[in-house]
């Protein structure tokens, strides 16, 4: 569905995107993190063809955006941080004139219309003005805007913010269901989010993407925790003797150790000889505990510029 091939932007001598690379497949559901300045937004904007990237190729659906444009927005729905919205218009005008914009037909333009006001539950709202909605209802106009012409691409920057936990979770299966038949691209600082909803995850920093990995592969660590003031040869010595251990790295000059473990082990048995053999040497032992990588941690070892463990 989406192909990125070395995608890099620079505003004079800022590098905003610094060759980033990946695919996405039909169907999936796609978190996008990143602290402010990670680049989320400008690779979002070059997406859905506001911005030209300097170097690379997006291609969207087998179509070149740079060569095809307008049928490659034809298939994106896009909802941006700062809403694209009239105050002063009705809802159900507003959406009228978006559909127009989208050049769907009068004849279908109705139906499109209802389906997006009753996909994003704003039925008792259609006929007040928008300046009269709350944030959340605003943030649902929205939605109905970037959903209205069914499109094959859903692009969601913040898509919950501002809703309450209610609607929140209607948003959620909102979200779900179109990706029954769109690609979703979510971009959100709200972890619980990703979490929730999303298959996979690409996390940039400083431009660069450093993590593209679905979650279910992220949360898997065969992995244990050290924390001794053992050191790290006398460390690796002493594992070397226990078969369930595959290496040995030491993460902080404190005594942090990751003990990988083979894919068969029971850590908590490897946890119990490695203790021993700990403290036979003489060494104390502070704590061991199984490594968890949650998206959370990852995202905070990405960004202290730390490395991750990956799944062994």
């Amino acid at each position: 569905m989406i192909r990125v091939d070395a995608l890099r932007r620079q505003y004079d001598d800022f590098i905003a995107v610094d060759n980033v690379s990946f695919e996405i497949g039909q169907g999936e559901i796609v978190g996008l993190l990143g602290h402010n300045g990670a680049g989320k937004t400008t690779i979002m904007k070059m997406l859905t063809g506001f911005l030209e990237p300097d170097q690379g190729n997006i291609s969207i659906n087998n179509l070149d955006i740079v060569e095809d444009p307008q049928s490659v927005k034809a298939l994106i729905g896009y909802l941006p941080e700062n809403l694209p919205l009239y105050p002063e218009m009705l809802v159900a005008d507003y959406l009228d004139f978006v559909a127009s914009l989208r050049g769907i037909g009068e004849a279908e333009k109705s139906q499109a219309i209802r389906q997006a006001i009753d996909d994003t539950d704003l039925s008792d709202k259609a006929m007040q003005p928008i300046s009269t909605l709350s944030r959340g209802y605003r943030q649902r106009v929205g939605v109905a805007q970037a959903v209205l012409h069914n499109p094959k691409l859903l692009i969601l920057d913040e898509p919950t913010n501002g809703l309450d936990p209610t609607q929140t979770l209607h948003m959620r299966r909102l979200i779900q269901r179109y990706a029954e038949h769109s690609t979703v691209i979510l971009s959100t600082h709200i972890m619980q989010e990703v979490d929730a909803i999303c298959d996979r995850v690409l996390i940039l920093r400083n431009g660069q993407l450093l993590i593209d990995e679905s979650l279910s592969m992220l949360g898997q660590s065969h992995a244990l925790v050290l924390e001794s003031d053992i050191d790290l040869g006398q460390l690796e010595a002493l594992m070397s003797n226990v078969s369930d251990v595959n290496h040995v790295k030491q993460r902080k000059a404190n005594g942090d150790f990751f003990i990988h473990l083979i894919d068969a082990a029971d850590s908590r048995q490897v946890a119990a000889r490695i203790s021993r053999c700990v403290m036979e040497k003489g060494a104390n032992v502070y704590s061991i505990q199984p490594y968890k990588r949650d998206l959370e941690a990852v995202f905070r070892d990405v960004n202290a510029g730390q490395e991750i463990v990956d799944a062994v």
